[in-house]
């Protein structure tokens, strides 16, 4: 229990100070650099940090922490409750970036920003949480610097089922941040958060269930068992194709690329009462002596 007292210290740690930095970013930074770097490099690096210490728990917690799964299940359903709540409009995922750029909800300079601040905030909290670990806190800690040169990828399985789970991940939390959007934070928030969590149950045993590029790349593309072409398949190629099918059958179209609907049938804003005779029908009927 001490090892995992530790890692709950690291997770609060965590998200305090990425909240101290996005209220002094947000105090001091205009308006613009805030939403498209600040907040996204500041939410990519607590997602990334706490991502990395869940792993840590998922790999060593059964044999060296004492504990199962339940335990992981439990603190990813309260920890993206919590990213949910504090991330002040950051998505932290490229994907999300992507699709507000194809629904036109923001530019390509802004877009292009987010995704450059995603990158850097994730590798950024690897570095540092690779730095925590070498203080040797827990028994956890210890083992987890010691195996962090070698580490083992979090791909395991063929790299065409892997990037289907991830594009299938990726599809259905789209699918439903797109259904979401406008309801309440209060709702959104957990409802989001439980979907991950069964995600992660479900997908976590093949590919770790990361549907985020940047993610992906902070924690397992460093590590062996795997080219670099093959990581992007799964974890950058599967993702945006997931991401793009959920914005077609939500919307039925991209709006960036294209304004005509390609899967749902626009109806006419003006019809002819059914029952109503035009009239020309009158007219031909007269005629015919009706």
């Amino acid at each position: 229990m001490a090892s995992l007292n530790v890692s709950l210290s690291f997770f609060f740690a965590t998200c305090a100070i990425c909240e101290v930095a996005r209220r002094a970013s947000k105090a001091l930074l205009p308006a613009g650099t805030y939403a498209s770097f600040a907040r996204e490099a500041v939410g990519a690096a607590q997602l990334a940090a706490c991502c990395l210490e869940l792993r840590v728990l998922v790999e060593l917690g059964p044999w060296a922490g004492g504990f199962g799964p339940d335990v992981v299940l439990t603190l990813v359903f309260l920890l993206f409750l919590v990213h949910g709540v504090t991330f002040d409009g950051a998505s932290a995922n490229p994907t999300v970036a992507l699709q507000e750029f194809l629904m036109v909800e923001a530019s390509l300079p802004s877009t292009l920003l987010k995704l450059l601040a995603q990158v850097l905030g994730a590798q950024a909290a690897c570095a540092l949480t690779q730095r925590c670990w070498a203080w040797e806190l827990s028994e956890l800690h210890l083992l987890q610097s010691l195996m962090a040169v070698h580490c083992s990828s979090a791909l395991r399985t063929s790299v065409l089922q892997g990037a289907l789970v991830e594009g299938t991940c990726t599809f259905f939390f789209h699918l439903s941040l797109l259904h979401l959007q406008h309801s309440l934070l209060l709702y959104r928030a957990p409802a989001l958060a439980l979907l991950v969590t069964v995600m992660a149950y479900t997908a976590g045993p093949y590919t770790s269930a990361f549907f985020n590029p940047a993610l992906a790349a902070s924690v397992t593309f460093h590590c062996a068992g795997n080219t670099l072409l093959e990581y992007a398949h799964v974890y950058c190629l599967g993702p945006v194709v997931g991401m793009i099918l959920a914005v077609l059958l939500y919307q039925g179209h991209l709006p960036r690329l294209f304004q005509r609907n390609l899967l749902y049938r626009q109806k006419s804003k003006y019809r002819t009462p059914k029952g109503k005779l035009s009239l020309g029908s009158v007219y031909s009927k007269m005629y015919k002596g009706e």
